[in-house]
């Protein structure tokens, strides 16, 4: 059998990295927010570690851009790419550029956020992602016992926004039952000047039988003028009736709920 090898990268955006191999770096928080106005800057810290039990690690910082699709996917994109990047305010100590972990070594990056004295947009939220590069692949083994090199790449959102920016408000733009996918798709849009996560409850309510059938929350993110689709399968075993699906949307207190109703019918 012949020997098989190959380079594995691995984008994260999650609070660590634990693979089946031996090697890892883990990295939190997995997002900074930072606040200031034109002209000033905000430090904040990340922590790397390497979770490896037997590899140093060779590791570089470097930074990028990303966005989220009408999905709620993260697309990522080169530094300064986008009209919303903060990519190029964003520093980190000199030596802090290339390091070396040993086998359980953590670290302390402090990441700069210095805003242009005068913006060249009128956007009230940028971001950007820093990427924790492996440049150093390292021999393991996969799950079907190949030889395989594994080199890893973190990285931490960053979200920056203008002491103004305030407003969080996302509205319902639709609800469709999709007969063909066993969904209900839920249209809705931010509408606000910051960014607002949440959760989206759904209900199911048998208008013949009054059975009610509630499905786990689903978290989502989204960003200022962000539109969304977000495809809600429908439960398990439901049975064939006339529906009332009820979807709350809560993106923070009381005053930040957005609700919509739909009536289908299931055959």
């Amino acid at each position: 059998m012949s020997r098989l090898s190959f380079l594995l990268f691995s984008i994260l955006f999650a609070l660590s990295f634990y693979g089946k191999a031996q090697t890892g770096v883990s990295v939190s928080p997995p997002r900074l927010y930072f606040e200031s106005g034109n002209g000033n800057s905000n430090t904040q810290k990340i922590t790397v570690t390497n979770v490896s039990a037997k590899n140093s690690l060779d590791l570089a910082v470097s930074l990028g851009d990303w966005e989220y699709d009408g999905k709620g996917e993260n697309v990522t994109y080169a530094a300064n790419t986008l009209p919303s990047s903060c990519a190029s305010w964003a520093s980190v100590k000199k030596e802090d550029n290339y390091f070396t972990l040993a086998p359980g070594e953590k670290k302390d990056i402090e990441v700069t956020l210095t805003v242009p004295n005068v913006l060249s947009d009128a956007q009230s939220v940028h971001t950007a992602v820093l990427y924790v590069s492996q440049m150093n692949p390292v021999d393991d083994v996969d799950h079907k016992g190949a030889n395989i090199k594994v080199s890893i790449r973190s990285g931490i959102k960053l979200f920056h926004k203008l002491p103004a920016a305030k407003t969080k408000k996302l509205e319902i733009q639709n609800l469709v039952y999709g007969k063909n996918t066993g969904t209900i798709n839920v249209f809705f849009e931010n509408h606000g000047d910051v960014w607002a996560d949440g959760k989206i409850y759904t209900d199911f309510v048998n208008t013949q039988t009054g059975k009610k059938i509630s499905l786990d929350p689903v978290i989502f993110y989204t960003m200022p003028g962000n539109k969304r689709e977000m495809n809600i399968p429908l439960p398990a075993g439901l049975e064939k009736g006339k529906y009332t699906a009820s979807v709350m949307i809560d993106y923070g207190d009381n005053n930040n709920l957005e609700l919509g109703e739909l009536s289908f019918s299931y055959e």
